[in-house]
């Protein structure tokens, strides 16, 4: 029986290609944007607009606000928000449609309809990213439809861990550090990736260990209840969309699973990524 969890593994892989796959991760450089974090904001955040950095780094949550603020609203005077989005979603279209090619037609029919279907229903109530993703007219392309509906759920799934976790009383940055603390993640790779001072990062970490969550580095009992209601919570709230998918997750499960696969090989997954995503192995 699959799990949300499960379902989280298998599409974060695909969605993830516009980070770390060089032809998409760099695609907005065909626009005049240069800079992978001016292209991850820009292209991220293209569906709400021309926001400014507030609600940049109210949805994207565990980001510093400072960080945000250096490509935040600068990209929109470099490219349209439009433009952003069709390029990002024609070039990871691109990018999958040749991987897809290798699999069984009727399997990746199946699949597609049924993740498109779930991305089109998935609830988004208190959920501003996905809701912005979820509003766009899904892509006419197969390929470029598939990593569109991976993505709906996958930043359906995210805004819902916002949720959680702010119902925790945890911060972005206090949530990356329980998150550090159960041991998926580093601080090597998640504050250089997220723009924390060391002031800022000593300041939080000191608050957990003050609340009894955090102790000489690691989840007190307290800590790892408060984390494991956060993924449970986070679970309960993307279960409507595991739901809307259940008669055909042998079909997703294949599809997905081969492209987490391919992609990984291709060096387009790293294993140390900062989502914590799990290398698909099989």
């Amino acid at each position: 029986m699959t799990s949300e969890r499960e379902l989280w593994s298998l599409v974060e892989p695909v969605h993830a290609i516009v980070y770390f796959a060089p032809p998409v991760s760099g695609c907005l450089a065909d626009l005049g944007l240069h800079g992978f974090w001016n292209g991850y904001f820009a292209g991220r955040a293209a569906p709400m607009g021309a926001v400014g950095p507030g609600p940049v780094t109210a949805t994207f949550f565990g980001f510093s606000p400072a960080m945000v603020a250096k490509a935040v609203p600068k990209v929109w005077g470099r490219v349209a928000p439009e433009a952003a989005l069709a390029h990002r979603i024609a070039a990871a279209g691109s990018f999958l449609a040749p991987l897809l090619a290798e699999l069984e037609p009727t399997t990746v029919a199946r699949g597609t309809d049924a993740l498109t279907a779930a991305a089109l229903t998935a609830p988004t109530n208190g959920r501003a990213l996905a809701a912005a993703w979820q509003a766009i007219e899904p892509p006419t392309d197969p390929a470029a439809r598939l990593w569109w509906a991976t993505t709906v759920i996958r930043e359906q799934r995210g805004d819902g861990h916002v949720l959680a976790a702010t119902h925790a009383g945890l911060s972005g940055l206090e949530t990356t550090l329980t998150h550090i603390a159960s041991g998926v993640v580093t601080r090597e790779t998640m504050q250089p990736n997220r723009g924390w001072t060391d002031e800022e990062w000593d300041a939080a970490t000191a608050r957990l260990v003050r609340d009894g969550v955090l102790a000489n580095g690691s989840l007190t009992d307290r800590g790892q209840r408060l984390r494991e209601a956060v993924e449970t919570d986070t679970d309960r709230l993307a279960r409507p969309v595991l739901e809307s998918l259940s008669d055909d997750m042998p079909a997703i499960r294949e599809i997905l699973g081969a492209l987490g696969r391919a992609i990984a090989a291709g060096g387009n997954l790293p294993a140390g990524n900062p989502m914590g995503v799990p290398f698909p192995s099989r």
